[in-house]
This record gives structure tokens, sequence and C-alpha cells, in this order.
């Protein structure tokens, strides 16, 4: 992936180098390792996590895991895209990714998330989601940052009403996924709301 010229501000500052783990109760959130690629196919491959999700194909094909991995560095170098893994702290077993796609010119990102179908409704998403916020925030100082989920997957817009994000409307057909095209619904949270909140 190359990164957009158009989206990236030069005067910005970098990304804290190397990408630091962030740390919650439970959750470790870490750069992705190329060891990882075996869960991250066997996990991501589920056509639960796929269906629901915009970028990630199905079925997952060798070789998919990897070359993703390899990606991140330079996206996180370039100041695009900051990828982390999601992993149990107690078996240090990775459970997930969560992301920003960085908009720097606008001082903005859009937030993105899966979690393997094993560890459902544990709140895992929510909790690596704070912890991606107040890096977002209270490390890169940005000010807005916002999310998007199918109409079909609530479970999504739950999460992202926990996170204090506001709903923001929904845009119809938005999105097309495997030649279906689709409802998505739009949250934000801004700077000057998340620090109220604290």
């Amino acid at each position: 992936m190359i990164p957009d010229p158009a989206a990236v501000d030069p005067s910005w500052p970098p990304l804290p180098i190397p990408q630091p783990a962030l740390k919650t109760p439970r959750l470790w959130l870490r750069a992705f390792d190329l060891a990882d690629a075996p869960v991250v196919q066997s996990l991501a491959g589920d056509q639960r996590i796929a269906s629901t999700t915009l970028n990630i194909p199905h079925p997952y094909e060798d070789g998919v895991a990897e070359a993703w991995i390899l990606s991140h560095r330079q996206l996180y170098i370039a100041g695009v895209v900051a990828s982390f893994g999601i992993v149990l702290q107690d078996t240090r077993e990775l459970v997930g990714a969560i992301g920003l796609h960085l908009e720097t010119r606008h001082m903005r990102a859009e937030l993105g998330y899966w979690v393997g179908a094993p560890y459902w409704n544990r709140g895992l998403a929510t909790e690596a989601g704070r912890a991606v916020l107040e890096f977002a925030f209270g490390v890169l100082e940005l000010n807005r940052v916002h999310a998007t989920h199918f109409l079909r997957n609530p479970a999504s817009g739950a999460v992202m009403r926990k996170l204090g994000m506001s709903y923001e409307g929904r845009m119809r057909e938005h999105i097309r996924k495997n030649g279906v095209f689709e409802d998505v619904d739009k949250y934000a949270i801004l700077r000057s709301e998340y620090l109220k909140s604290k």
C-alpha cells in the first residue's frame, strides 16, 4: 500500500519509533510479527470475520497474512497506519487486531478492529479500543477519531458507543462487499469530548 501524499502532513510529528506497546488490565497491544501469520490466517480466515470487515478476504489464502504484516512497518513509519495485535496478557494468545488509519493533514484517524470469534463477548474490543483512543489523543494529539460498521453488525456499533463515540449517521449502500452494496453507520469522538470524559 502506497501512502496517499494528500493525507500526510509533513509538518506533523512522526509516530514514536519504535512502535510502542500499549497495556490494559487484560491486554497487550503490540506490533505484529511474521510469527503471528498462522494465527492471523486462522482467525481472520473465519467467514464470520471476513463477512463484516471491509478488507479481509474469504477464503484467506496462504501468504496474505505475511504480506499484510510485512506492510505494517513502512506504513507506520510513513505516518499512515498504526496496527496493533491484540494479545491476552495471561496466555500471550493473539486474539485480534486494532489500528488507526491516519489522515494527519486533518489530524484525524479511522479506527478499525476485529476480534477472533472464539474470543467474542468478553469486552476485548472495547478494552483495546480504549487504549488506542488514549494513544490517538494522548500521544498523537489527534483531533478526531471516527469508525464505521456494517448495519448488520450491531455488536461493532455497541463497541463504538462504549468508547464514547457519537452516532453521526447512516451512509446508505456506501460499501460494496462481495458484490452487495451495504449500509454503514458512522460514529466519531472528538479530542475535546475525549478529554472531558477523562
